[in-house]
């Protein structure tokens, strides 16, 4: 199954067309200690538009606001044909409470402040970013579809939020004729695999593509991590304070390290690397519709793309996802066991006809 970025992909219940992988500029600026300069985070962006590529994702915050002012210099001249996705809930101001969250006010200046930043008049795809578990789903859900009414925003998503709540606020807004939410944005990799018991199942039924971040884990699937990184403590260099944040959000783990060993493996058998390994499980998934790629430089890009072309073959594939795989628990186990197939008839074998 050989991809090119320009094999566009649907997203979600909507038209819209957009690449297999998405170019992620949250490295685009260095301001967070590991990010690219200027220059560096340019060629990354001509690479990847150079390829086909239309989908690219930030946040209002990413790299303090440095994130989108780049992108609104480098997609002057590409915009019509990007597909551009940012982010609302952070902070924006330390101290102030209403300059994050997700609420109308909230909501309605953090889309102005992006579309300052990215320098255009509106934006393709708008993710609330993090569940605040405060504001009422109707206030910000009626918020987007006023945004979207305005042309302000084309879509609306979510990303981080409970797969009760996204579903309960698709269902309210198909009931009252509001714009949907077309896109889910999950943590999801092979060493992550959570939103396999309710995120992704609840994205296909409710029709949200799900768009992946951190598809690498943080980069410890590339294989640059070793036991030592369990208890190191690193000193302040760009690379290491990648590895430091990564040690603070406990994403250096001995199952981690693990599942990163047998990526490696694989990645020696077909001759790639295993950051292609790792990104081409996720393109082969068939309810991920484009993971988010963050490179810190023009050879990582470069590496990155080259999952397009991977192929597995299916023992390979079964390895893979065995390694990660997590135990769904109740209700789930209970329900896929072979005892209440039987008592409800689900291993019968049932004609359906449209």
């Amino acid at each position: 199954m050989s991809h090119t970025l320009d094999t566009y992909r649907l997203l979600g219940r909507s038209g819209l067309r957009v690449s297999p992988l998405a170019l992620g500029a949250a490295t685009f600026g260095t301001e967070w200690g590991w990010g690219a300069e200027r220059d560096e985070a340019r060629r990354m962006f001509d690479l990847y538009v150079e390829r086909g590529g239309n989908f690219i994702d930030t946040a209002n915050t990413y790299t303090n606001g440095s994130s989108e002012r780049l992108l609104g210099e480098f997609t002057r001249d590409h915009r019509e044909s990007l597909v551009l996705a940012t982010k609302y809930t952070t902070l924006r101001r330390s101290g102030d409470p209403n300059s994050g969250g997700a609420h109308r006010k909230s909501l309605f200046a953090s889309v102005e402040a992006s579309l300052r930043q990215l320098n255009t008049d509106y934006i393709d795809l708008l993710y609330l970013h993090v569940w605040d578990f405060t504001t009422p789903v109707e206030e910000i859900l009626r918020g987007l579809d006023d945004l979207v009414r305005q042309g302000k925003i084309l879509y609306a998503a979510i990303s981080n939020a409970p797969a009760w709540q996204v579903s309960r606020m698709q269902t309210i807004a198909d009931l009252r004729g509001w714009s949907p939410l077309v896109a889910l944005q999950i943590e999801y990799n092979l060493a992550e695999r959570g939103g396999e018991r309710d995120l992704i199942p609840m994205a296909r039924e409710m029709g949200l593509g799900v768009v992946p971040y951190s598809p690498l884990a943080g980069g410890v699937l590339t294989g640059k991590y070793s036991h030592d990184d369990l208890t190191a403590t690193h000193a302040a260099s760009a690379d290491s304070t990648r590895k430091s944040f990564n040690a603070a959000l406990g994403t250096v783990t001995e199952r981690v390290l693990t599942i990163a060993g047998a990526v490696r493996e694989i990645a020696a058998e077909l001759g790639r690397t295993p950051a292609q390994v790792g990104l081409a499980w996720l393109l082969h998934h068939p309810d991920v519709t484009a993971p988010v790629i963050g490179a810190r430089t023009p050879a990582q890009l470069e590496d990155n793309l080259g999952a397009l072309s991977v192929d597995f073959t299916a023992a390979q594939l079964a390895r893979l996802n065995k390694i990660g795989g997590i135990e769904l628990g109740y209700p789930h186990a209970m329900l896929a066991s072979d005892h209440i197939r039987r008592v409800t008839g689900g291993d019968l074998r049932i004609e359906t006809r449209r």
